[in-house]
């Protein structure tokens, strides 16, 4: 190799040392500015974070001190109200305690209604009596083919009398006020207030309380297409949901014309005392601890789906006393009297004189008229 060329390669790799010199140096640069915006990227991150936890313990804070806020007023509210589930209940449906004393005995006719449209029938007919200050309830069953006609029925019409029974008085939700009168006329009460449930309230408020456990006293199997009434039970105790319930409270007899037995009491004596123990076996479950809350919402569904000229807000105020109830103090009775074919009409004669000394039993308070001997069941469920 000439002199030369050894002399020209000796800038060139100082050149070379020093371009992979500055190169490193910038690549330094590049690797530190990189870290410098990763670093910087990572705390605006943290800060970010830490901005959005500081923001979600003040809002958990303050969420915090409104419960305690709210459960102290609410817990407040209890003990203004005695505490206990009528503390409870009173301070939840918003009622004071202090109105107990301003609180009359309710009287109330109860209807459940079934069937179609204009051919809506009263399926049980009841009266109802409750008195939040003695904590005594009574209820009494109409049979349906009660006659309630004014006229002799020796010489009425065969259509005069089918008109006349209890269930056709009332149909179909009309007629309300003469069907409260004729029952009246035959009860000697004074009758104002009513409750109609139809089918499908009934299986709303049932299930609403999570079903009733209940002893169907007999094997149950009757099918009615035009009624799109489909009954299949199985005697025993068992839950009963709200279907369930429409086909317990409706049955009468089997398809092979076997009814409940003659000790239990047949046809419709049997279904309004199946009736009646049912309403009985409700109200200790609807009474139960874990069901006190529901309260509300079974007063939401008779708003809405259970007709009535009771105004709801008076219904509440009855509710905390309610909690207090001994189901097993319930009397029961069923107006008195007997069967007859008249004119090829069979209808149910209540007997007047009893069913007065039943009536004054189960719904006057003085206690000479209490001691009157007549039909009352004081009812308990336990031993069913």
């Amino acid at each position: 190799m000439s002199r030369n060329q050894r002399t020209d390669d000796k800038p060139r790799g100082r050149h070379a040392k020093e371009e992979e010199k500055t190169k490193k140096i910038s690549n330094k640069k590049n690797i530190e500015n990189k870290t410098d915006k990763k670093n910087n990227k990572v705390d605006k991150n943290k800060k970010k974070i830490k901005t959005v936890r500081k923001v979600k313990r003040i809002v958990v804070t303050l969420l915090l001190l409104s419960m305690i806020g709210a459960g102290s007023l609410f817990g407040y509210k209890i003990y203004k109200n005695g505490g206990g589930l009528t503390g409870t209940l009173a301070a939840l449906l918003g009622e004071n305690t202090e109105n107990l004393e301003n609180l009359e005995p309710i009287q109330v006719l109860i209807m459940g209604e079934s069937g179609v449209d204009e051919y809506k029938l009263a399926d049980s007919i009841m009266i109802a009596s409750y008195n939040p200050k003695t904590q005594e309830a009574s209820i009494m069953s109409i049979p349906r083919d009660t006659y309630v006609g004014k006229k002799n029925r020796k010489t009425a019409s065969q259509n005069y009398l089918a008109s006349y029974k209890i269930n056709t008085v009332f149909r179909s939700g009309t007629n309300i006020p003469e069907a409260i009168e004729r029952i009246n006329d035959l009860t000697g009460l004074s009758l104002e207030n009513y409750v109609i449930i139809d089918t499908d309230a009934l299986i709303k408020l049932v299930d609403a309380i999570g079903g009733v456990t209940f002893n169907v006293p007999i094997d149950m199997d009757y099918e009615d297409s035009s009624q799109d009434l489909y009954i299949h039970l199985k005697a025993g105790e068992q839950l009963i949901d709200g279907p369930k319930a429409e086909q317990l409270l409706r049955f009468r007899h089997n398809d092979d014309g076997t009814t409940y037995p003659s000790s239990y009491g047949q046809q419709d004596l049997g279904r309004m005392r199946t009736q009646r123990e049912f309403i009985i076996a409700t109200l200790k479950q609807t009474l139960k601890p874990q069901n006190i809350f529901k309260i509300k919402q079974i007063i939401d569904i008779m708003s809405e789906d259970v007709t009535t000229n009771m105004d709801i807000s008076n219904i509440k105020a009855y509710v905390p006393y309610a909690v207090n109830f001994n189901t097993e103090n319930i009397k029961t009775g069923v107006v008195p009297g007997d069967v007859e074919m008249c004119n090829g009409v069979s209808l149910y004669i209540a007997n007047s004189k009893k069913t007065e000394e039943l009536v004054s039993e189960l719904f006057l308070t003085n206690d000479e008229e209490n001691n009157t001997e007549s039909n009352v069941e004081y009812t308990n469920t336990s031993k069913r």
